[in-house]
């Protein structure tokens, strides 16, 4: 199996998710031999399929935190992988959080969905787990509540996901070694939201991780209307570095960024 990382949705405020003015299921990762789930937010199902993606197949749901932009999905994930506990397997990764519940909120899943799959493993930051063919570091986060990002690393490539998270230098020290960098830009140029990046602190994280190309999303509704596709385009002059602004469905070839692959089939040759 190719690699491929998929973006189901881009959604990123109450706004834009409430309405679907972009999609909100996720990101799916799949490598050599699994499938990794990120953020199954509200409609991950019909993504999955409207981007033909058997739900059957995915493996690890990485989960964030339980704001509902990120972890409305992770049961129904779990059922439809699982066929309802018939097909016990799959891994779930998320924080205590998450997984415990806090005063105000719900864990992300039961005591029924817990026992449909086949292991939960609980992360801290700077955490390292090993699963497939992977190493998954759990990256910490400064967000409003609890928040994991997720370094995963592969035998030919690095991606770091920075879930929702405000911009410090000591976070972007975390990212660093991402040839894929995908980061959560709810704001553009000019704005800002508590508690997560604007496009000012995507430049800063960009020119201290320099990464083989660097992916935005998770958009709220005024980098929506300011386009982040010329706020793609106005980061990568500011930092030199490919930036893709992903639209629901954009898929991305790890491979092409992926320096450790290409000299690898080029030592083939000698």
């Amino acid at each position: 199996m190719e690699p491929k990382l998929v973006f189901l949705g881009t959604g990123g405020d109450a706004v834009v998710v409430g309405k679907q003015i972009r999609f909100s299921g996720g990101i799916v990762l799949q490598t050599s031999q699994l499938t990794y789930h990120i953020d199954p937010g509200p409609g991950a199902l019909y993504s999955l399929r409207r981007n033909k993606l058997n739900v059957r197949e995915t493996s690890v749901i990485l989960c964030s935190h339980l704001h509902t932009n990120h972890a409305n999905d992770v049961k129904a994930l779990i059922q439809s992988m699982t066929l309802g506990g018939l097909d016990k397997r799959g891994v779930l990764v998320c924080n205590k959080e998450s997984f415990e519940g806090t005063q105000k909120a719900a864990p992300i899943i039961d005591s029924y969905h817990k026992e449909c799959v086949e292991k939960s493993i609980v992360m801290s930051p700077n955490q390292h787990l090993g699963i497939g063919d992977v190493e998954i570091v759990a990256l910490p986060t400064s967000h409003s509540i609890e928040t994991l990002g997720f370094k995963i690393i592969t035998e030919t490539f690095t991606l770091v996901y920075s879930a929702d998270t405000s911009y410090s230098e000591k976070l972007a020290e975390h990212y660093k070694g991402a040839d894929i960098l995908v980061l959560n830009v709810v704001a553009p140029f000019g704005y800002s939201v508590k508690d997560n990046l604007s496009c000012e602190d995507a430049v800063k994280i960009i020119e201290k991780v320099k990464p083989k190309v660097c992916v935005i999303t998770h958009f709220g509704i005024k980098m929506i209307n300011e386009d982040p596709m010329y706020q793609a385009r106005e980061l990568h002059k500011k930092t030199g570095v490919t930036v893709i602004a992903a639209e629901d469905g954009t898929v991305i070839s790890p491979w092409a960024y992926a320096i450790k692959k290409r000299q690898k089939r080029l030592s083939s040759f000698k």
